[in-house]
């Protein structure tokens, strides 16, 4: 059984194309999970009727990628072998790809499939942007830079085994590097399915300090991680700055209300 996890915050007028391009692929369930919408998003996906789609709603915004938890713990519940992540706001058309990701998990039996978003060197400027080198620095860490190269969870769609979620908490989902440390110490299989140019991926285009905290995210994200793989108290801290960014937004809190009273049912 095949799922998507698709998280969707303020996407209106992008997450419909997102839903109808996944509603054609031969997947199971399509599980959005909507959090803290202000625009029409909700009403735009209730006019869809799409069959295959599920929706978890909270009224509250969650906070960056804590909806893939909470969709995977839901994949996981309807049985599914595979669960793949895309983006509500990612309206480029890479069907194909998809597919290559979940073949990644069934038939080569990976337990990370990771998207290839940089096939060329990123360009000159961007080499400036931190989050490149701190990937490379969790990558080179964990001994899989020769293999994945740039390639990880927080970037492009990707897709898990059920095995991954058996094997780490559900809640770590919710940093995405941090559960490539995890399946690197549990000697799981992780490597890149496929290749989608950043630019194909068509995700929305944010302001400057967006950018910025997304950024700080990331960076405070793998520095996290390189701390869970070498088994020391998490930091998010580097050269006397802790790069919070978004973190301080993810909803721990209502994540682990929700793992719980699943757990119950």
């Amino acid at each position: 059984m095949i799922s998507v996890v698709v998280p969707a915050r303020n996407e209106a007028g992008r997450v419909p194309t997102v839903l109808q391009n996944l509603g054609t692929l031969p997947v199971d369930h399509i599980i959005l999970v909507a959090n803290g919408s202000k625009d029409t998003t909700m009403q735009e996906v209730l006019q869809m009727r799409l069959p295959k789609l599920q929706i978890i709603y909270f009224h509250d915004c969650l906070g960056i990628d804590v909806p893939r938890a909470i969709g995977a713990k839901v994949a996981m519940a309807l049985g599914s072998d595979v669960i793949a992540f895309v983006d509500g706001d990612m309206v480029g058309t890479f069907n194909e790809n998809l597919m290559e990701l979940v073949d990644g998990v069934l038939l080569k039996h990976l337990d990370i499939a990771l998207t290839n978003c940089y096939p060329s060197p990123p360009r000159h400027i961007e080499r400036y942007n931190p989050t490149f080198q701190w990937r490379h620095n969790l990558n080179k860490e964990l001994g899989l830079d020769k293999k994945i190269g740039l390639a990880t969870p927080a970037h492009g769609p990707h897709a898990v085994s059920r095995r991954l979620l058996e094997t780490i908490p559900v809640r770590e989902l919710a940093i995405p590097p941090v559960p490539l440390a995890l399946a690197r110490m549990h000697k799981l299989k992780i490597d890149v399915a496929t290749t989608i140019p950043h630019y194909r991926l068509g995700s929305s285009i944010k302001n400057q300090i967006h950018t910025n905290r997304i950024i700080d995210t990331i960076v405070g994200d793998c520095l996290e991680a390189i701390s869970v793989f070498q088994s020391q108290p998490r930091t998010r801290q580097h050269q006397n700055k802790t790069h919070l960014g978004y973190h301080s937004d993810r909803r721990f809190d209502l994540l682990d209300t929700f793992l719980e009273n699943k757990q119950e049912s």
